[in-house]
């Protein structure tokens, strides 16, 4: 006799179904007397989000849209694949070990982001991993065609993988000369149908705080450049919307970012029809989606881990084809193999353990996911004629770089008042956290990535941890640390919050609009200043023993000399302080390090 359980029918006649009246009837009384208007918040782009939505939700949408299946596919075709950054004259030798080691335990492929393509061994590559049957990305800025040309030569049988060059958002130099070298790209490889040759870089407007519908309407113009701009007499629109795909950065916000992928397929379609091409063109679009950099931490750095896990699930249960997992330390940690396990089997796991393979579109029907859905596509869309109106891009890039610019201001001001919770960082704090790398090497760094949410609250920390160490060493020399421009409005807010009800007292800002915010730290005490860009600039010339016509110098963000050296700069160049009233430098930062 089997022991195989018989399927039945779902059905549970004692319950009479509930309405949207009575559901909302059982909110007020279980809210005893406040207002239900209270459970509603509104995301970045000014959407409302209910409390609860019922089947009235999708009688709004016209009824349940059709689920998001791809002819072909199945849940189960999503890819985990690593990235790898190749710095500038590496040949790239280490960075392939490394994937040739992950694919070894349990990767799908691997994406390099090359700073130098033409010193990158391709050779080597294809003694590690066969070009012809691994699935491997390439990103870079210059030199394509004779990259691609490589690769070729290499493996004449064909490629597997992607490349993402993407001049338009990338906003490179010489717009006619680098469409002109994609065309030649797309021509080289329009026999590979396993090799998509014009990813677009969707990342870069998540990576710079971007609400989700500037993220869908910026990228969709970018497509819509290389639709218009691309075919000519032997490359056709098919052919170009055939090559493309759409690199996006997910962010914490699980329900919108799932959401944001699922509007991005509604709007290609779209977009598409819009060229004239059938719907079975917009079906063929392939999403790689990667953990941005914008929600990321050096404090407290093991809450990335649920960060990236947040982010991961929802690339999947959106319908990307390919994922990308940033190790969790690698804002401030060389490639170590324990931080890229931990990245490479979190996909394995959410894959072989919590079977998000099994259903192709888990959103479909959901009656919050897929009112979120129209609602982003619908305000994507509107943002993105709004982009046309202006000229499209590359015309209007100057109009987008500004609106990023503003939302990501909005954020910083939500982060410094509490608004927005960053764990661990403005949130939950380990005032005696314990750095596991060199917070001076780490501002000294070029590579420290200063355009992330978190920057403004890090830097501070860093810095004052930096003087506490000093002052306790009584070493004899004095550092200034560049803070950045958003940094002021953190110290002010910040503190605020730190001082009980009966203290705070009036603040006064002496910190004028677009200044940068500097520290500078003796064995005696710490100041807080400001500076103009070019006023740190020279400074920084001086310090560093630069000459004012040397081209191309970018000033550290941490500079150290002798304390008569720095007294003399900081007076020349005109720095000036700026005040917590009624509070001294000292007393400032030892409350925002918790002392």
């Amino acid at each position: 006799m089997s022991d195989t359980p018989r399927p039945v029918p779902v059905s549970f006649p004692e319950f009479e179904p509930v309405g949207t009246a009575a559901w909302q009837d059982r909110i007020r009384r279980d809210l005893k007397g406040a207002d239900p208007e209270a459970l509603v918040w509104t995301t970045a782009d000014g959407f409302p989000v209910q409390p609860f939505y019922h089947v009235e939700a999708l009688a709004a949408l016209g009824g349940a849209p059709q689920p998001q299946v791809r002819p072909g596919a199945t849940g189960a075709n999503w890819l985990n694949v690593p990235t790898y950054a190749v710095a500038a004259l590496s040949n790239g030798h280490a960075a392939i070990d490394r994937a040739a080691d992950a694919l070894a335990r349990g990767a799908d492929g691997a994406h390099f982001d090359l700073a130098d393509a033409a010193a990158f061994d391709v050779e080597y590559l294809h003694s590690r991993l066969p070009l012809a049957t691994t699935y491997v990305g390439y990103s870079l800025r210059i030199g394509a065609a004779e990259f691609v040309e490589r690769l070729l030569l290499t493996e004449p049988a064909g490629l597997r993988g992607f490349l993402r060059f993407d001049p338009v958002t990338d906003h490179a130099p010489d717009q006619a000369g680098q469409l002109a070298e994609l065309r030649t790209v797309l021509t080289r490889t329009r026999h590979l149908p396993d090799f998509r040759p014009l990813t677009l870089n969707g990342a870069f407007f998540a990576n710079r705080g971007g609400t989700v519908t500037q993220q869908l309407a910026f990228t969709l113009a970018a497509a819509a450049t290389y639709l218009s701009e691309l075919p000519n007499d032997t490359l056709t629109v098919a052919e170009v919307a055939a090559a493309l795909q759409v690199q996006m950065g997910l962010n914490p916000n699980y329900f919108l970012e799932i959401a944001k992928l699922r509007a991005l397929r509604r709007l290609w379609a779209t977009l598409l029809h819009a060229y004239g091409l059938p719907a079975e063109a917009a079906t063929a679009l392939r999403i790689f989606a990667g953990t941005s950099t914008w929600s990321k931490t050096t404090l407290d750095p093991h809450t990335n881990l649920l960060r990236v896990t947040t982010e991961t699930m929802a690339a999947v249960l959106g319908g990307a084809d390919a994922v990308s997992v940033a190790p969790f330390d690698s804002l401030f940690h060389d490639p170590n193999e324990f931080s890229d396990r931990l990245a490479r089997n979190l996909p394995i796991i959410l894959r072989e353990e919590s079977q998000l393979h099994r259903v192709a579109d888990p959103a479909a029907g959901s009656y919050y996911l897929e009112t979120l859905t129209d609602q982003l596509a619908q305000g994507g869309w509107s943002q993105f004629q709004h982009v046309q109106a202006q000229g499209g891009l590359p015309a209007a890039i100057g109009m987008v770089l500004q609106e990023l610019h503003k939302v990501a201001q909005e954020q910083f001001q939500r982060i410094a008042d509490g608004t927005q919770v960053v764990v661990g960082t403005n949130r939950f704090q380990n005032p005696q956290e314990q750095f596991d790398y060199n917070p001076k090497k780490l501002l000294r760094s070029r590579d420290f990535d200063s355009t992330r949410a978190a920057y403004p609250s890090e830097v501070l920390r860093l810095a004052t941890a930096l003087h506490f160490q000093r002052r306790e060493k009584k070493r004899k020399r004095a550092a200034v640390v560049m803070l950045g421009t958003h940094t002021n409005l953190l110290i002010l807010q910040s503190f605020m919050q730190l001082l009980p009800k009966e203290e705070r007292r009036a603040i006064k800002a002496s910190h004028p609009e677009g200044t940068l915010s500097v520290l500078f730290s003796t064995p005696e005490g710490a100041t807080l200043m400001y500076a103009t860009p070019e006023q740190f600039g020279q400074f920084a010339r001086v310090v560093c023993r630069v000459a004012p016509d040397e081209p191309g110098f970018v000033p550290p963000h941490l500079l150290n000399a002798d304390l008569a050296t720095m007294q003399e700069a900081v007076a020349l160049f005109g720095f000036k302080e700026f005040t917590v009233q009624g509070y001294s430098t000292d007393d400032v930062l030892a409350r925002l390090q918790g002392r």
